[in-house]
């Protein structure tokens, strides 16, 4: 099976504590990110090793995802994501490093669609629909909330 990786950085201007501290409160998401996330529950925690259940929002549909997550302390998070419902698994990175103008996100998403029917008519959408969208629902959001 093929994966999708999807690929973008973002410079939100703030401190990187702080874009930090939004990013990784993860059951805060559908406050902070209305657009992506339906609920997000922290299942089990050991350190910086999280196990969460959350429905999120794509494509106009809502569907439950198992997600992996680690904690980068003051760096981002790294998350294995499950979704048979959706048909798709994935290894996202949200990185976060500071430049002069506040703290540039690297983002990175390598998605699996299990379902063939879905790997055909999925492949465009995602690779240009999906990064649009996160940008508007979450970058956006977040520049909103924490630019002066």
């Amino acid at each position: 099976m093929k994966d999708i990786t999807l690929h973008a950085k973002w410079l939100i201007k703030a401190p990187l504590s702080e874009v930090f501290d939004i990013m990784t409160d993860f059951e805060k998401w559908p406050e902070y990110f209305p657009k992506v996330g339906e609920s997000i529950q922290v299942v089990k925690r050991e350190g910086d090793n999280l196990e969460m259940d959350a429905t999120v929002k794509s494509f106009g549909k809502k569907f439950p995802v198992k997600m992996k997550t680690r904690v980068v302390p003051e760096k981002g998070f790294i998350s294995d994501n499950e979704s048979p419902e959706f048909g798709t698994s994935g290894h996202e990175e949200l990185l976060l490093s500071e430049c002069p103008e506040g703290t540039m996100i690297d983002y990175t998403y390598q998605v699996v669609i299990h379902k063939r029917w879905l790997r055909m008519v999925a492949r465009p959408l995602i690779g240009w629909f999906s990064m649009k969208y996160w940008q508007k629902a979450v970058i956006d959001e977040l520049r909103k909330r924490l630019e002066r």
